[in-house]
């Protein structure tokens, strides 16, 4: 497949694009929430897919009603998934592939997660991935997490390069619309747990049912 125009980037999406962690990032909110006394619905699954760790801690403190401070939520989620990821961490078929085939190309590659920076950094290194990427960003570190474009635009700024010369890899409605609006070229690979609705898919430049459908053409337009 091949972008809009020349792209000299790729960003890639973590959860959902390298591993399909988005279920277990619900499972483990929800058993919190069970435990800790709020009261967990779809609806709060749906609002916090794409959120920053200050946000969703702040919503499950303030909107799902655990008594526990949003600082307190965050460590507990994120000690909770980190032992998950020690014992499950279920790959996304021809993600590491899709790494090496692209830097293989002599494409720069980037991440924009809207993980923590412990999970990410986890991720990379049980994937051996860590070397491939020239940065990774966390929504933690900007403003504002997706659908908002701030960890886009902050991946762009730390490259050098204009979002338009980058293309993204995502896989959620959030994540979508993130990059979408920072302006890079937008390659949606649907979420089969949480696919995107038909009118975020048309945001995207390309919808791919496989990984291995992003080629080491896709910035030579």
């Amino acid at each position: 497949m091949v972008a809009p125009g020349p792209i000299d980037a790729v960003v890639f999406d973590m959860d959902g694009v390298l591993v399909d962690t988005e279920h277990l990032w619900d499972e483990v909110r929800e058993e919190l929430t069970e435990e800790w006394g709020g009261r967990y619905t779809p609806e709060a699954q749906e609002a916090m897919m794409g959120m920053s760790s200050p946000e969703w801690s702040r919503y499950l403190h303030e909107v799902v009603g655990l008594r526990e401070p949003p600082e307190v939520i965050n460590e507990e989620v994120v000690r909770r998934m980190l032992a998950r990821y020690e014992t499950e961490l279920p790959v996304v078929p021809g993600a590491v592939e899709a790494v090496h085939r692209l830097s293989s190309a002599g494409l720069r590659l980037a991440l924009a997660s809207s993980s923590n920076r412990e999970l990410i950094d986890a991720v990379l290194r049980r994937l051996d991935l860590t070397s491939y990427f020239e940065l990774t960003v966390s929504s933690e570190e900007v403003e504002r997490g997706k659908p908002a474009p701030d960890v886009y635009l902050e991946v762009a700024r730390r490259l050098g390069v204009e979002p338009s010369r980058c293309a993204a890899v995502e896989d959620s409605a959030s994540g979508i619309r993130a990059a979408h609006a920072a302006g890079l070229h937008v390659v949606a690979y649907p979420n089969r747990h949480y696919p995107p609705a038909e009118d975020v898919l048309a945001l995207a430049d390309a919808v791919v049912e496989s990984l291995a459908a992003v080629h080491a053409d896709l910035g030579r337009g």
